[in-house]
């Protein structure tokens, strides 16, 4: 099962990874799995974008909706029992050829999907393949060119009557059919995959007690979608990414991402003084979000007004103190004997 999790890490790296900014994109995970275990043998995971919508096994031979009902539920129950029940022979077929313990548990894994550009064009479409957890090969389908392209086992087992054949179908099936499925998934949920949501940025210096020197860290959460541009400048200058750690996408418990990007400062630098700033880039932002140090997270220079009230507030609050203690004074000789000790001390 850890190869399992380690291939769906993979996953999302690649729905993350291969999708463009302002586009969106249908992908299904198919885990065939040999062996003694409690999992139906064949299953796959709908994705729209990178939210779940269906699910389907060789159990129910049924698509499941994943919180929604589907206008066009009975045309995609035939669709998908006509494309995962191809998917499931297929990779059965395929399994065996794999030299294995057959004692064990394995798993087969096919990640396949379509793309729907923002000029509302179909994209590139993909499949890879991974036997226990190690992928091992990659096709791809010009959908204008109707071309394929195959790397890897695929590449080297099959014939160029296979591949004509695998050609033909992603023409006349595959594609259209994922491209179709898209467009309806979208309608139904474009409130969650079309959503915006401001990332909250901030821009830390910690000291480094060990060399002195100092970490510069950039970090951008709770935004949607994931697509992000975050930069760290030096003197308005982008620093070079051998110099960067981090920069990868993580999920947060509500369904928003965080990316954060890291540069260690040596004290020679800092002894010069440089001027470190972050600059973000987001669907949910109008224009560019420059981020200076100690600034509150999320609005850029305008969240210096956030402190001034907390300050104001805070101010507020010491002088009404005062303000009761004295008066208080004048009336309880206890608290006016307690006072002078405190002043004294």
């Amino acid at each position: 099962m850890l190869q399992l999790m380690f291939f769906f890490l993979f996953c999302s790296f690649q729905i993350s990874s291969t999708v463009k900014s302002g586009s969106h994109s249908l992908w299904t995970l198919s885990t065939l799995i040999k062996g003694d275990t409690p999992f139906p043998e064949f299953s796959v995971v709908v994705m729209l974008d990178d939210i779940q919508v269906a699910y389907y096994d060789s159990n129910e031979n049924n698509l499941i909706y994943r919180q929604f009902k589907s206008e066009h539920e009975d045309e995609e129950q035939k669709d998908a029992s006509f494309v995962f029940g191809n998917i499931h022979k297929d990779m059965k077929a395929l399994f065996y050829t794999y030299q294995f313990n057959r004692t064990h548990v394995h798993t087969l894994q096919r990640l396949a999907g379509c793309e729907l550009l923002d000029d509302d064009t179909p994209g590139r479409q993909r499949a890879l393949n991974a036997f226990n957890g190690v992928d091992d090969s990659a096709l791809q389908f010009n959908v204008q060119k109707k071309a394929l392209q195959i790397e890897g086992f695929w590449q080297i087992k099959w014939s160029q009557t296979r591949k004509d054949s695998v050609e033909w179908m992603y023409t006349h099936f595959y594609s259209p059919i994922c491209i179709k499925l898209l467009k309806n998934f979208l309608h139904m949920k474009k409130n969650d995959v079309m959503r915006k949501v401001k990332p909250r940025v901030r821009l830390l210096q910690k000291t480094l007690p060990d060399s002195g020197g100092a970490k510069v860290t950039c970090l951008a959460t709770g935004f949607y979608p994931r697509h992000i541009n975050l930069t760290l400048l030096r003197d308005g200058q982008p620093v070079s990414d051998h110099q960067i750690t981090g920069g990868e996408l993580l999920p947060n418990l509500d369904g928003t991402y965080q990316m954060r990007k890291s540069l260690e400062v040596s004290t020679e630098e800092l002894r010069e003084k440089h001027h470190y700033t972050c600059t973000v880039e987001h669907l949910s932002l109008d224009n560019k979000l420059d981020v200076k140090p100690d600034l509150d997270p999320g609005v850029g220079t305008v969240s210096i007004v956030i402190p001034v009230v907390v300050l104001g507030v805070a101010l507020l609050c010491v002088v009404g103190a005062v303000v009761f203690m004295r008066r208080r004074r004048h009336r309880d000789p206890f608290m006016n004997t307690w006072m002078s000790s405190t002043a004294c001390t």
